[in-house]
């Protein structure tokens, strides 16, 4: 486990804590199940106790955590509920950014969008899930940024972070790999012609087709 904090003079510790934890969590660096020792986290961090129990407490109130008794604070397993609400919410989100990326996308971010996707095709290859992970979600938020709604942006970006587990899940599965390089060429494509309706069909199928292989995998972890 390698937690590094990033610090910020305008957030009390048990925030930077906080954030910190939240997004080893999100991005699977803690892992579902592992346990959260308050001494072990304090001296990886360099902090009390005080900022990691308070800051805990703030996780498990996110469903993050779990405490167990008599054993403490754990991360908390991925449930099959947790992602279906979390889809529910993207896939409305998506499907209003894709229909405005495809009126308002500059050639500067379409030139981007195609260069992102080359980059994933690339990463593929490389077998490295973290590195993959984060050229998918910015591939995703060059489509964000193309629709120039900032507050819409917002909204997508506070969600990216509950994705980030799920979106880890997905790119676990090695053989979807093949079939998301061509999901998102399908998507470019839609977008380079404009076609709103078919670029909504395919960013409903790509989200439908997530969340069906994240659940298979939950199912075999559970049997």
């Amino acid at each position: 486990m390698n937690l590094e904090m990033e610090m910020d003079e305008y957030l009390p510790l048990r925030d930077v804590v906080f954030n910190t934890l939240r997004r080893a969590i999100l991005k699977g660096e803690l892992k579902p199940g592992e346990r959260l020792m308050e001494i072990t986290l304090a001296d990886k961090l360099g902090v009390s106790r005080t900022p990691i129990r308070e800051a805990i407490r703030k996780l498990e109130l996110e469903g993050l955590v779990v405490m167990a008794p008599r054993k403490g604070a754990k991360v908390a397993s991925i449930t099959e509920r947790d992602l279906n609400d979390v889809l529910e919410v993207r896939k409305g989100m998506e499907v209003l950014a894709i229909s405005l990326a495809c009126k308002r996308i500059t050639g500067e971010e379409l030139e981007k969008l195609e260069t992102i996707e080359q980059s994933f095709q690339k990463l593929i290859e490389s077998g490295n899930l973290t590195e993959l992970a984060e050229m998918d979600v910015k591939f995703h938020d060059t489509i964000y940024q193309a629709t120039n709604n900032q507050r819409l942006v917002q909204l997508l970006n506070n969600l990216r972070e509950q994705m980030y587990r799920y979106r880890l899940e997905y790119l676990k599965d090695t053989q979807s790999h093949d079939r998301l390089v061509e999901e998102h060429q399908r998507i470019v494509d839609a977008i380079i012609d404009k076609n709103k309706e078919e670029a909504v069909r395919l960013i409903q199928e790509h989200i439908y087709i997530q969340e069906l292989t994240v659940i298979k995998k939950l199912q075999e972890q559970e049997a």
